[in-house]
């Protein structure tokens, strides 16, 4: 028997890739993914590759696991693909403490982030 299977959440035209415990702050992570929202991925991953960003070669695999999940699972073409989506979640916070003066203690906040990018392929328009 078993239970049904779960209706897809995403259009036919799409696809997505999620990278999950990034140690990296959501914040610095947002400021990543805003570069390359709404744009093509040739273009997307090519500002990926040239960016200074240490956090930026996550992103580009999480993008290619996108496009290669796009054109294997679901026969898209990779031409015609664009970034929809790229969002950023926070995940676990790995507390530390650091000995400060006179006896205190000094809280270090270590986070962790999710990433999702979504894919959309788009028809050329001549």
């Amino acid at each position: 028997m078993g239970k049904p299977k779960r209706e897809r959440s995403l259009a036919d035209n799409e696809a997505q890739a999620v990278t999950r415990n990034i140690r990296v702050s959501p914040q610095k992570l947002n400021l990543v993914a805003a570069m390359i929202r709404g744009k093509k991925v040739s273009t997307a991953l090519a500002d990926l590759t040239f960016s200074r960003k240490r956090i930026a070669i996550d992103v580009k695999k999480t993008l290619m696991s996108a496009i290669a999940n796009a054109e294997n699972n679901h026969d898209l073409d990779v031409d015609a693909l664009v970034v929809k989506e790229a969002w950023v979640g926070k995940a676990l916070v790995m507390k530390r403490f650091s000995p400060r003066a006179r006896g205190r203690v000094g809280s270090i906040h270590k986070p962790f982030s999710n990433l999702t990018i979504v894919v959309r392929e788009v028809e050329e328009t001549a």
